[in-house]
């Protein structure tokens, strides 16, 4: 059995609910709820419970970027390859 993998950390300001994640990465709810579980880039805190999803770690699964995705997992924000995914977002 493959365990799933450990969730993204994610600060206010990088998170945004499942409409804005539609249109961040142009997938549709169902694509992005399975990224979330796949991937670890968000969570619901209960069943029917809005997603929050780290908008950095979707822009990284949707462009295949998941060497980024592991540095922004182990909280490196300082490396150029994600520094360059929040910049494409605009988070500082």
């Amino acid at each position: 059995m493959t365990q799933a993998p450990w969730p993204v950390l994610m600060r206010q300001v990088e998170i945004v609910g499942m409409k804005e994640a539609e249109e961040i990465s142009g997938r549709d709810g169902r694509t992005i709820r399975r990224w979330c579980k796949e991937f670890g880039i968000g969570h619901q805190t209960g069943t029917g419970a809005p997603w929050e999803i780290s908008a950095p770690a979707l822009v990284m699964v949707r462009h295949g970027d998941l060497e980024a995705l592991e540095l922004l997992r182990t909280g490196d924000r300082a490396h150029p390859r994600v520094r360059r995914v929040f910049e494409f977002l605009s988070i500082s």
